[in-house]
């Protein structure tokens, strides 16, 4: 299998329960959400995405022709032989991650984080699954080790996804940065966030600290 890799690079993970910690993401080009274009972005399923995942054309990005080739490069990004974490993102990457993958980054001694919409099945062996489901979307995962809903998204509810299986239930600010001219009071997703929380206590607030603190 050739993987299409948008990017790969190493920091620190900027949200959700591994905060903080240091980790390589490689981030898979293509999503099912959206074709990642803008001029198509209002037709898109999911439309707040803030992320490109268009090409292979970011850091470290391309074709990679084997799960031993792509795993050797991001192997390559750590600089000791401990703790090792890889989170795999997208896009969506569900679409090309697999067993042979994941069968060599463990080889490699990585634990292996997926960010997911939820909305296809994922191969077996992953250490640890943040699901962030999107509206107007049918889940396929029916338990994840993080739920992390982005809030507020016109037709959903956070308490939609109760009954999905997860330790940890996370609000996301959605990021309104991309929105043509000032904000209105509704687009203050921070604050509608904060407000669910301290409503239904069952959901943690979770920021987006590597945009404030200007990693990737």
């Amino acid at each position: 299998m050739t993987y299409s890799v948008k990017e790969i690079f190493y920091t620190l993970q900027g949200e959700g329960k591994h905060a903080g910690r240091p980790a390589v993401f490689c981030r898979f080009s293509g999503c099912n959400l959206w074709d990642g274009l803008e001029k198509n972005r209002s037709k898109a399923i999911c439309q707040f995405c803030d992320t490109d995942f268009v090409g292979t054309d970011g850091t470290n990005g391309g074709k990679f022709k084997s799960a031993s080739e792509l795993g050797a490069k991001i192997n390559d990004l750590w600089p000791t032989d401990a703790n090792k974490f890889i989170v795999i993102t997208g896009g969506e990457p569900a679409l090309q991650l697999d067993d042979a993958l994941i069968d060599v980054l463990h080889s490699h001694g990585f634990y292996i984080a997926v960010e997911t919409n939820g909305t296809l099945p994922l191969p077996a062996g992953i250490d640890w699954v943040c699901m962030s489901p999107k509206a107007g979307t049918t889940l396929v995962l029916t338990s994840c080790d993080e739920l992390k809903v982005v809030y507020p998204q016109e037709g959903l509810n956070p308490s939609d996804y109760l009954d999905i299986k997860t330790d940890h239930r996370l609000i996301s600010p959605k990021d309104n940065s991309f929105l043509p001219g000032p904000l209105t009071p509704t687009d203050n997703s921070p604050a509608a966030a904060i407000a669910y929380c301290k409503k239904d206590p069952r959901w943690n607030l979770s920021i987006q600290s590597h945009k404030y603190l200007g990693i990737e």
